[in-house]
């Protein structure tokens, strides 16, 4: 049975050499999302823990997170503590460490470095002048208050030299400093992608917390100490409040902590390839059915002259297991490969590098799902001609006509999509932790249900488009129009798997466009100053030195806030100038006037006032954190967005903050200037603010980037990765028309003879092609745009603002990129039926 499934392969081998390929992709998906994965998992665990094998001990303040990975709290640990700990049996050096948000310029005072942080920190030389953590390959540490020392690629980004003067912007404000030094470090100190700046002792402990304090403590053993030994006699001195926790203790927390975001991709990765391979199943499957009915005769002959139908299911089965052997052989290898390429080019600037791992699971994993695959798809259409009788078989002048959708599979595809849709609807239409849940259940009856049904589907699509298709050619489009539904099973097998792609494309173009208009409205709806100024990165905030300096630019507003409660409710009230802030945020006020602001009143925003039974006119009592009391009068309400980034839901005249705050927390510089934005102006604000490379100065389109740029970035993607499925299903339609052509030979043939051209048999297989593209792109983009809506739903509840927004011309590209895929498919397929031997192909029988 092998040796006569080995000969039907190499007999088949140009029909199957597209099943190959689709398996080879699906493969392919599915173990470079596995190498990648552990790949990026490994990389990520190594720079994680990367040096916290010369930290024997760590010491931190114990406080109310009680976290061994905790890095010291408020108060710190004084350099008594250190001392002592350096007198412990066992230690060789106890460095006391301190550490902050310290953002490092370039000479045209754009900020260095990318990633989630800008860290400072101090230089701890122990006795021989030293300091285990960094290694200097120039200069040396730094010593004094205008002294400092970078991290090797912040100084070769920045072009720095040892005695050049660098800008380097803190939460105490920006100053400039002598480079003394640069080092190479670890992962302990140095996250992927960020910079490290060193000061000396003092000016770190003056910058980021107070002088004589430290943050932890990294103690190194001594030759032949014993880690755990070493913990349990620093413990034993240890001042109360303070706590400890070994190096390897901290690395297993580390590398638990950094492979979230790793196992994440992993898993989307994943998702993708299981969409891959389950479009793959459809053209497996209609490549074996078109195979096993043009096999009926040569299949019937071996039952005839002995062969039972277990033994010619297994060597069906074998030439399947035989397809998907060197096909997942080969997605592996091209896998491997294209993890390479991912890791090489197309990591983020602040994943950490590492080498490629291919694991014996993901081995196993490829080739199991490669094997398998093939294998189940080919099991229906086996079954199916193991079902005709032999001397049936035999008898027929031409394949078996296809069998017609039965009222059994019609009533098992409407009850699927009818509970798939009602799923769906209820998900979105009801509120609670399990409605995406209810709505990807119901997402996957309604495609399973779609697929049962595209057979039934297509005679009423193929109807509805005929007048278009005459229009273009009236005999070649009526020709194409019956060719398309002379088999409406195959049919709809090779329309669905385009609309799976389709149907996961619209989604996605549904939830991006919907999410980038409400952040969009939420970030610049309301801002009508020219410029915000906010800190560039999360570990900055404003200093009560740099809002006096902004103040001295005319059209400068600060949105400073301080927290209250207004008749016993926790509310936050935002500070501004009520004689510029009309120029600076639109306020849609309903009730009131925004002038009252001047007469020491606030003004509410509707969600609020509404859900705490506020109205104009009313008098709240206000009481503050420390316990001092006062009032405030409601004197206009006004509508906003809850999730605005720049409308605050409470607004109060500065006046009226700075009486009961004399240090509120400034979070955003709103500025108007005089002549509008421009170079100048954005110039004048970056000088007025000190060239601190922590602040930003955003402009509308600098903020609509910032906060809605990720979004789209991150759809690019998803469509790459959809691409992916989309050439499988181009693949399934290539293979659909190129055994259509086989079947149809003599017919082909015989058009031919009547005088029918090349170019027009050509251009009735493109017909087909487009019949075939037009209705999968159509139900796909239906059931996305209906997914679309359903999951938009479920984020109103928690997104305040949230509207659906359908995105026409990403979705009229989808369409047209599915017609572009059906026509680029037909090319070969088409060609070859032009090139059909007319005297041959009218006489075969």
């Amino acid at each position: 049975m092998f040796r006569t499934a080995l000969r039907n392969v190499f007999a088949h081998k140009a029909r199957l050499l597209m099943t190959v390929f689709a398996v080879m992709l699906g493969v392919t998906f599915v173990s470079g999302s596995l190498v990648y994965g552990d790949s990026l998992h490994r990389a990520a665990t190594a720079r994680a823990t990367d040096g916290y094998e010369r930290i024997a001990v760590s010491v931190f303040p114990e406080d109310s997170q009680d976290s061994p990975n905790h890095r010291g709290g408020p108060a710190g640990i004084d350099a008594a503590t250190v001392n002592t700990l350096a007198k412990v049996p066992g230690v060789a050096v106890a460095a006391g460490r301190v550490t902050g948000f310290a953002a490092v310029a370039d000479r045209e005072g754009r900020l260095l470095g990318h990633g989630p942080s800008h860290k400072g920190g101090n230089f701890a030389p122990g006795t021989t002048g030293t300091d285990p953590a960094y290694r200097f390959t120039q200069g040396s540490g730094p010593t004094g208050d205008d002294a400092i020392a970078l991290d090797e690629t912040t100084a070769a980004k920045g072009g720095f030299r040892v005695g050049d003067t660098v800008r380097v912007g803190t939460n105490q404000g920006a100053a400039s400093y002598t480079l003394r030094g640069v080092f190479r470090t670890d992962g302990t100190t140095l996250p992927a992608g960020g910079s490290l700046t060193l000061f000396d002792d003092a000016t770190a402990q003056r910058l980021f917390l107070r002088p004589g304090r430290y943050q932890n403590v990294d103690v190194t053993a001594a030759p032949g100490a014993d880690a755990q030994q070493l913990l349990g006699r620093i413990e034993s001195v240890l001042p109360q409040g303070t706590g400890a926790a070994t190096g390897a203790q901290l690395a297993r927390i580390q590398a638990n902590l950094a492979t979230n975001d790793s196992d994440t991709m992993s898993q989307i990765l994943l998702g993708f390839a299981a969409v891959a391979l389950f479009v793959a199943t459809f053209l497996i499957s209609n490549t074996f059915t078109m195979l096993v009915a043009r096999r009926t005769r040569e299949l019937a002959l071996m039952r005839a002259v002995g062969a039972s139908r277990r033994q010619v299911r297994r060597i069906l089965l074998t030439e399947s297991l035989l397809v998907g052997a060197v096909a997942s052989a080969a997605g592996l290898a091209a896998g491997t490969g294209a993890a390479a390429l991912l890791q090489t080019l197309f990591a983020p600037a602040d994943a950490p590098a590492g080498p490629l791992v291919l694991a014996p699971g993901t081995v196993i994993a490829s080739l199991l799902v490669g094997t398998a695959l093939p294998m189940v798809a080919a099991w229906l259409p086996i079954r199916r001609a193991m079902a005709i009788p032999p001397v049936a078989a035999l008898s027929a002048a031409e394949p078996a006509a296809p069998a017609r959708t039965g009222s059994l599979r019609t009533g098992f595809g409407a009850a699927l999509l009818g509970t798939g849709i009602a799923a769906a609807v209820y998900g979105a239409l009801t509120t609670g932790r399990d409605s995406r849940t209810v709505i990807g259940l119901g997402a996957a009856l309604t495609l399973t249900g779609t697929i049962v049904l595209i057979p039934l589907v297509a005679r009423p699509f193929v109807a509805l488009v005929r007048p278009l298709l005459t229009r273009l050619h009236p005999v070649y489009g009526s020709l194409a129009a019956r060719n398309t539904v002379r088999d409406p099973c195959r049919t709809g097998a090779t329309a669905a798997a385009l609309a799976i792609a389709l149907t996961l494309a619209s989604g996605l173009s549904v939830l991006g466009a919907s999410a980038a208009r409400y952040l969009d409205r939420a970030t610049t709806h309301d801002f009508t100053a020219d410029y915000l100024v906010k800190p560039a990165e999360g570990g900055m905030r404003m200093t009560p030195d740099t809002a006096a300096a902004l103040r001295k630019v005319p059209g400068a507003a600060l949105n400073q806030s301080t927290a209250y409660r207004l008749a016993g409710t926790p509310s936050v009230l935002t500070g501004v100038d009520p004689a510029t802030i009309g120029r600076l945020l639109r306020y849609d006020v309903v009730e009131g006037s925004l002038d009252r602001l001047a007469e020491g009143q606030i003004a509410v925003a509707a969600f609020k006032a509404e859900a705490a039974g506020w109205h104009v006119g009313q008098t709240l009592p206000l009481q503050r954190q420390d316990g001092e009391r006062g009032s405030v009068t409601i004197g206009a309400v006004y509508r906003a967005d809850e999730q605005s980034n720049l409308l605050p839901s409470i607004t109060a005249p500065d006046s009226l903050v700075a009486r009961y705050d004399s240090t509120p927390r400034t979070a955003a510089i709103l500025v108007a200037t005089d002549g509008g934005p421009s170079r100048t102006a954005r110039v004048d604000v970056t000088h007025a603010l000190g060239d601190n490379p922590a602040l930003a100065v955003l402009d509308q389109a600098g903020i609509r980037a910032q906060d809605s740029g990720s979004i789209g970035d991150q759809l690019n993607v998803f469509y790459a990765l959809l691409s992916m499925a989309l050439v499988i299903a181009a693949l399934g339609i290539a293979n659909t028309l190129a055994m259509s052509v086989l079947e149809r030979r003599k017919e082909i043939g015989t058009l031919r003879a009547l005088g029918v051209d090349r170019a027009g048999v050509s251009r009735m297989i493109r017909l087909e092609a487009l019949v075939l593209g037009a209705l999968g792109a159509t139900l796909g983009t239906v059931l996305g745009v209906f997914l679309g809506w359903a999951l938009g739903r479920t984020l109103q509840e928690s997104v305040a603002g949230y509207a659906l927004v359908l995105p026409w011309g990403r979705l009229a590209l989808g369409v047209l990129v599915a017609l572009a895929g059906a026509l680029a498919a037909s090319l070969r397929p088409a060609r070859r039926a032009a090139r059909v031997d007319i005297p041959a192909a009218t006489a075969a029988q």
